[in-house]
Parts: structure tokens; C-alpha cells; sequence
């Protein structure tokens, strides 16, 4: 029988650049033309945003915001290394970066013997844009679990070579802030990507809005899947590695509510409220609060990313395991909420 370890954590883009630069999505929405007047100035926003931006544009809220994330990275690292996994399965979202117009699948599997990817631009830990990082695939554990799938339903996309870009940033961050000291990475991984960003996933390319030519309602894309149906497919992946013969970390990566993804606060921060409503209920193993989730409470509340993290619900609710650690780090003004999570196995 396998032994499952679950686990969440944010693959947050900034975190890999400096202090200085990491608000630097929150000023690109300053930018919006449609922004009213009175956000503009800094004495328009909520006290406690203007608090956490303070007289150097947020540069010294960047390094304590950087050292929580690091603590729960270190910790998560920790847990990893003493679980010994055979492999890591990452549900992370592709935002326009291995699939394009050309094909958007709901989900899909990579069924990759390697992966090489380069470091960030501009990183933090000053490697050269030529540097190569290197992660070992298991293809024979991912077409099992995409075997299992389709026999239980679930019509799953597989890959075995990348299509326009070898690894997107959920999946190459996940190796990368989990090897943030620079240790190594033993561990092989099986991406396992979702369609978070549905509707906008072409039409925005799955990032920052349009802000000078927005697409119409006529050329939004078709919906992504729905919480239930991603929570359903965590359960069966569960299931299916649960009665195989390896020792398997199930992660999510991603953060929650964006900035850039939540109109009704202007682009500017977090649904934090919704996405702490989540979290509780994910600490009390409410698991009946996220599989009937509605998908336009998603969208409204900017959580496009939170679908990965569907998969580790369901994932957790089909162990009847409730999270042994669980972090909420909270921001108005570095974009998103992030979550962490560790359900290691019983001893």
C-alpha cells in the first residue's frame, strides 16, 4: 500500500526577485486608467494598506513578508525531506505558458522523463539567465495515475515533452522556493496541470488585466473546470496512489486570492476574507465547504489559483485527514494571500 503525504504552497512570482521590487504588481494597477481618483494616492487606501506600503513603497514590509514565507518553505522542505517520497505530483495552473490557442486542456499530466528550466530574470539569488536547473520525471508513476483516472472517469490529458515551454513557473517555483537555501533537490516530480484561469486563460493570457483594450464578454474563453469536479479528481488521485506501491507527496502550488484577478476591489488587493473563510474551513475539515464551492464565487473573489488547491481538498477529505500545520499569510499590498499546508501520514 502507498503512504501519502499532502501538502500545499504558494509558488508567489516576486518572492524570487528582490525586497524592492516585490509590490511591483500592485503599482502596475496603478496604473489602470479606470482607476477612481480617490485610489490613486496612498491616503485613499484602507489604513491597514497604507500601513504595509509605509514611506519606502512597501520595501520593508517585503523582507518580513519574505521571511514568513521562507519560515513555512523551510518548514514544508523539512517535512518533505523526512517523508522521503518516491516523487512529488504538483497540481499547479499554466498561465499561457505550455498551452496556448492551440490546445487548452482541463487538466494534464506530464508524463516527462526530465525537466530543465532556467531561474527568473533578475533573481534573487543572482543566477545567470543562461543557468540551467535540472528535475527528474517518473513516467511510469504518471501513466499509472493517468490510467487510473480515465478508468475512473476522469477523461485526463497526458504529455510526454513539453509544447511551448519546458516547465510553467508553478511547477519550476515549486523546485525552486522548496530548494531556496540552495541544498539540492532530489525528489522527481509529476506536474499535474490545471486550467485555473478558465475564462481569461487565452483571452488574458492568463495574466495581469488588459487594461487599455479588455476583452469583451464575447471573447472570454470557456469556463474552467468546477471546484467540484477538481476536488473529485483529488479524491480519485488518492485513491489511486494510496493502492500503488510508492511513498508520494500530493502538493498544490499556488497562492489564493489575486490583486490583479479581483475587480470589485479595483485590482488592488486580496478577496483576504474569502480566502480566510477557506482556510478555516480547510483547518476544520470542512471539506463539504470547498467541494460545493461555487465557481463564479471564484472568479468574483479572484481565486482562480485556489483550483489547484481543490485537488489537495479532495485529496484530504478521501485520507479522512485534517491538516497537522497549516500558515495564512496575509497582504493588501504584495497581491495574493498565501497558504501553506502539511497532512503527513499517520504514525
Amino acid at each position: 500500500m502507498g503512504e501519502i503525504l499532502a501538502v500545499g504552497i504558494t509558488h508567489y512570482p516576486p518572492l524570487a526577485g528582490g525586497d524592492e521590487t516585490m509590490s511591483w504588481i500592485l503599482k502596475r494597477m496603478l496604473q489602470n486608467p479606470h482607476l477612481p481618483e480617490k485610489f490613486r494616492d496612498a491616503r485613499g487606501w484602507p489604513e491597514a494598506m497604507r500601513a504595509e506600503w509605509g514611506n519606502d513603497e512597501g520595501t520593508s514590509a517585503a523582507h518580513a513578508h519574505r521571511e514568513r514565507l521562507l519560515r513555512s518553505l523551510r518548514k514544508t522542505r523539512a517535512q518533505i525531506d523526512e517523508f522521503r517520497p518516491d516523487f512529488i505530483v504538483v497540481w499547479g495552473d499554466d498561465q499561457y505558458e505550455n498551452f496556448r490557442e492551440d490546445v487548452i486542456p482541463p487538466y494534464c499530466i506530464y508524463a516527462h522523463e526530465s525537466f530543465e528550466f532556467a531561474p527568473p530574470a533578475h533573481n534573487v539569488w543572482h543566477d545567470a539567465a543562461d543557468k540551467k536547473f535540472h528535475a527528474a520525471g517518473n513516467v511510469a508513476a504518471a501513466k499509472y495515475l493517468a490510467g487510473g483516472l480515465i478508468e475512473a472517469g476522469f477523461d485526463t490529458a497526458y504529455s510526454y515533452k513539453p509544447l511551448h515551454h519546458p516547465l510553467g513557473h508553478a511547477f519550476a517555483n515549486a523546485v525552486l522556493y522548496l530548494d531556496y537555501d540552495r541544498k539540492g533537490f532530489p525528489y522527481p516530480i509529476i506536474p499535474f496541470a490545471i486550467n485555473c484561469y478558465g475564462r481569461k486563460v487565452i483571452a488574458q493570457r492568463g495574466g495581469l488585466p488588459a487594461f487599455e483594450n479588455p476583452p469583451s464578454e464575447a471573447e472570454l474563453d470557456p469556463p474552467a473546470p468546477t471546484p467540484r469536479r477538481l476536488f473529485d479528481l483529488g479524491a480519485a488521485t488518492a485513491r489511486i496512489f494510496a493502492n500503488s506501491p510508492w511513498r508520494v507527496a500530493l502538493m498544490a502550488s499556488s497562492g489564493w486570492s489575486h490583486a490583479f484577478l479581483t475587480a470589485k476591489n479595483n485590482f488592488l488587493y486580496p478577496d483576504t476574507p474569502a480566502d480566510r473563510a477557506l482556510f478555516e474551513a480547510l483547518r476544520a475539515g470542512n471539506f463539504d465547504a470547498w467541494r460545493n464551492y461555487p465557481a463564479a464565487s471564484v472568479e468574483a473573489s479572484g481565486q482562480q489559483e485556489i483550483l489547484n488547491w481543490m485537488c489537495l481538498a479532495g485529496v484530504l477529505a478521501e485520507l479522512k485527514r485534517k491538516p497537522a500545520e497549516t500558515e495564512f499569510i496575509d497582504t493588501w499590498i504584495f497581491n495574493s494571500s498565501k497558504c501553506f499546508l502539511t497532512a503527513p501520514p499517520p504514525r
